[in-house]
């Protein structure tokens, strides 16, 4: 999956002249996170987005001037200021913006590191000096951020951290009906999926384009893929044989959602199986099972809706 350094990176190594845009900073109802990143070229173009839409148009007008002359821009925006009707932000949020032209500014091998990190699935924090105009990629020393997902200022008030943590990825188990409506949803809110299923009539490109398909039995091919804390695990196959050996990888892993398709009395056996493979009451407590939040679903799009609502509340409260 490109995310927008990699975006940025393709861009400038065409030869385009190329932004950076990076929420720094926030208060009140901004729209988006701290860390949310807009790429913009010479010509206007861009990708991503570091509101809602209010601002976007004054950020690649900034942009368009930092590529002239090679100099970054702090950028603020507010109802406090007085171009914030401007620009269209004025529901009671304030946002700071870092725009850092490719090349002047971030360096193209900084760039590319940040790049190659991400696609090792390694991950990595972008410091900047907003003061000095100092740079540097972490891999250590960010323990907690890294943990919370959470890109911001040090105390200092000028250290600026951006987290890049692994894209997140779902595995799924199971290229049954569900997983053709979960795998294109998931993908279109930024994971990147890949669908476990020895069937290939069921695995098949027909059924899922664009998707990485493994053919291998399920313990294999999550070995081969690695289990992390970015990744989610969905078991949507009702077999056992399919199921059990990804559910007790995933278990002495560090993923952290595991969803079992079932009926209750489905998966009160397959808590029965986990105990008995040695796994506590506290491992097995980990698997939500009947798979996703309990909101009357009844189609397979519903129930993949339902899927992906759960792995999102996981994923951004623990709950």
């Amino acid at each position: 999956m490109q995310g927008i350094p990699e975006i940025a990176l393709d861009w400038h190594r065409a030869g385009k002249r190329t932004a950076l845009a990076t929420v720094v900073e926030t208060w009140g109802s901004a729209p988006r996170r701290i860390g949310a990143q807009l790429v913009i070229d010479a010509e206007g173009r861009m990708e991503g987005s570091v509101s809602g839409g209010c601002v976007e148009g004054a950020v690649v007008v900034e942009a368009l001037e930092a590529l002239d002359d090679g100099q970054p821009r702090m950028l603020e925006f507010g109802v406090s200021d007085g171009d914030a009707f401007a620009v269209g932000l004025a529901c009671g949020g304030t946002i700071r913006v870092l725009v850092e032209p490719v090349g002047p500014v971030l360096p193209e091998a900084m760039l590319a590191d940040l790049a190659r990190a991400r696609a090792e699935r390694r991950p990595v924090a972008y410091v900047v000096d907003t003061i000095t105009g100092a740079r540097r990629l972490d891999t250590e020393g960010h323990a907690a951020r890294f943990r919370m997902d959470r890109s911001g200022f040090e105390e200092d008030g000028q250290t600026f951290v951006a987290i890049h943590n692994p894209p997140l990825r779902l595995i799924v188990v199971g290229a049954v009906h569900i997983a053709q409506h979960l795998v294109p949803m998931a993908r279109d809110i930024g994971y990147d999926p890949v669908v476990i299923d020895p069937r290939e009539s069921f695995a098949s490109p027909e059924r899922f384009p664009d998707t990485r398909l493994l053919h291998d039995w399920p313990d294999e091919a999550v070995a081969a893929l690695g289990l992390d804390t970015r990744t989610a695990l969905c078991l949507l196959t009702h077999d056992p044989k399919l199921d059990d050996p990804a559910l007790i990888a995933a278990l002495r892993s560090g993923v952290f959602y595991i969803g079992a398709l079932g009926s209750t009395r489905t998966q009160g056996k397959r808590l029965e199986r986990m105990q008995a493979a040695g796994f506590s009451q506290a491992d097995c407590a980990r698997i939500h099972g009947p798979i996703g939040l309990d909101i009357g679903a009844a189609s397979p799009g519903e129930i993949a809706l339902a899927v992906l609502a759960e792995m999102t509340r996981v994923l951004r409260t623990g709950a």
